[in-house]
């Protein structure tokens, strides 16, 4: 069973080493892929509304995500999120689970709808998932990702409406 929790400051380590391959690799996360652990702290957790984990029973660390305003106060109504999913839990349902979970919170936070900003093309799994979620590509931004070894690859951004009225 996989439960998802707000992030709590002990939980960091074992999320930062969860996420540091990620991050290194630098095919999916704009991030830096030499960052150390407190810099991915700072905008992984500090410099957002709510970080998430999702653990599984024993307490590992499964995957994670964060919630933020996409934009300004005039386009605070719309939520920005990232996901990642540890390598030993990759297809078995963490992803859309969390992806279900930040709908729900984001609701909540008062958001109308979540964009994602930068989804890596090449990431096929995730354009697919977010896809099969309901998310919407609403435009692709030629050469946007400086992919580590592909070189530069095209980034979607992809959209969904969460409330109307």
């Amino acid at each position: 069973m996989v439960r998802i929790r707000p992030l709590l400051l002990e939980d960091w380590p074992a999320t930062w080493q969860m996420m540091e391959p990620v991050v290194r690799a630098g095919e999916t996360l704009a991030f830096d892929p030499a960052m150390d652990s407190e810099a991915g702290y700072a905008v992984w957790v500090e410099a957002v509304l709510q970080a998430f984990v999702a653990v599984a029973a024993d307490g590992q660390v499964l995957g994670t995500y964060h919630i933020k305003p996409n934009g300004p106060p005039l386009a605070a109504h719309v939520c920005n999120c990232g996901y990642v999913v540890a390598a030993t839990a990759r297809r078995r349902g963490v992803g859309s689970l969390m992806f279900s979970h930040s709908q729900d919170q984001a609701l909540a936070f008062g958001f109308r709808a979540m964009q994602f900003n930068l989804v890596v093309s090449t990431n096929t799994a995730a354009v697919q998932a977010w896809q099969h979620n309901g998310m919407a590509i609403v435009g692709t931004l030629p050469g946007a990702f400086h992919h580590q070894r592909l070189g530069f690859v095209d980034a979607h951004v992809m959209f969904k409406l969460l409330k109307s009225d």
